[in-house]
């Protein structure tokens, strides 16, 4: 994406594009520090269950790491990339277990067949709706739109 949105000469294109990998990398690795630590810290303080895992562990140390890597401080174009890549996979994630346990067909349920239907149909509703927000905000609301995808958006 820099060398086809981005000016400057090839030397440039480059240096960018390795800071950005470093960047990335670093919070990445410091994400994956500080959740290990807190999953270890929990475990030796877990009150009624000493050296075991908790039922919301791994959520408090997502919360904690994301928050000291990615919730604070300056929101560079790398970190938004990388959150919005995670919050793609959860809303996905969340949308296949919110069909996954659709019981069938009882007196009160849903007819048999319409999980495999939700299922089928999820990814073109989530394809299509995210297609239609961004095209829709980039014509009447194009400052809300991250600055590169913007400037790529133009191209189109």
């Amino acid at each position: 994406m820099v060398f086809l949105f981005r000016s400057g000469t090839f030397r440039e294109k480059i240096r960018l594009i390795f800071k950005a990998t470093r960047q990335h990398a670093r919070n990445l690795a410091t994400f994956a520090t500080i959740y290990k630590t807190m999953m270890l810290l929990q475990r030796r303080l877990n009150p009624t269950n000493s050296g075991k895992e908790g039922r919301c562990d791994t959520f408090v140390a997502g919360l904690v790491g994301g928050y000291a890597v990615f919730g604070r401080g300056i929101q560079s174009s790398v970190n938004q990339q990388i959150v919005i890549y995670v919050f793609a996979r959860v809303v996905l994630a969340l949308a296949k277990l919110s069909v996954a346990y659709i019981p069938s067909r009882t007196d009160s349920g849903l007819p048999s067949g319409i999980q495999a239907r939700l299922s089928n149909n999820a990814w073109p509703v989530f394809a299509s709706l995210s297609w239609a927000y961004v095209m829709y905000l980039f014509r009447w609301h194009p400052d809300m739109i991250q600055p590169s995808m913007r400037s790529s958006m133009k191209y189109m």
